[in-house]
C-alpha cells in the first residue's frame, strides 16, 4: 500500500512562491507517474501537473511558465508568480501497479494553498 504525505502549504501574497513537496512510502507497488491536483470551494478536482517515472512532464494551461513539477524519491510542485485563482487544496496523487500486476491510484491528505493580500 502507497502512502503519500503532502507539505508546504500556507497563505502567500499574490506574485509569491511556495514549494508542495509530496512523500511516498510503503512497499509491494511501482509507481509509474505522480501529480499534483487541487480543488478550490466549489469546484471539481482538476490536475496541475505530472510527471512519469520517466521524467515526462504535463501541465494545466493555468499554470504553465509558473509552476514546475519534479521529483526525487519526493515529488515537489513550485509555485511561482501565485495568484489568488491559484487558492485550492492541493492534493498528491500516485498511479501505478502493485508487485501483484494491479493498477492503483493513491491520495494524500492534501494541503492548503492560499493566495491572498
Amino acid at each position: 500500500q502507497v502512502q503519500l504525505v503532502e507539505s508546504g502549504g500556507g497563505l502567500v501574497q499574490p506574485g509569491g512562491s511556495l514549494r508542495l513537496s509530496c512523500a511516498a512510502s510503503g512497499s509491494g507497488f511501482a509507481i509509474r507517474a505522480m501529480g499534483w491536483y487541487r480543488q478550490a470551494p466549489g469546484n471539481q478536482r482538476e490536475l496541475v501537473a505530472s510527471i512519469t517515472s520517466g521524467g515526462s512532464t504535463n501541465y494545466a494551461d493555468s499554470v504553465k511558465d509558473r509552476f514546475t513539477i519534479s521529483r526525487d524519491n519526493t515529488v515537489y510542485l513550485q509555485l511561482n508568480s501565485l495568484k489568488p485563482e491559484d487558492t485550492a487544496d492541493y492534493y498528491c496523487n500516485a498511479e501505478g501497479l502493485t508487485s501483484g500486476g494491479r493498477p492503483f491510484g493513491s491520495w494524500g491528505q492534501g494541503t492548503q494553498v492560499t493566495v491572498s493580500s
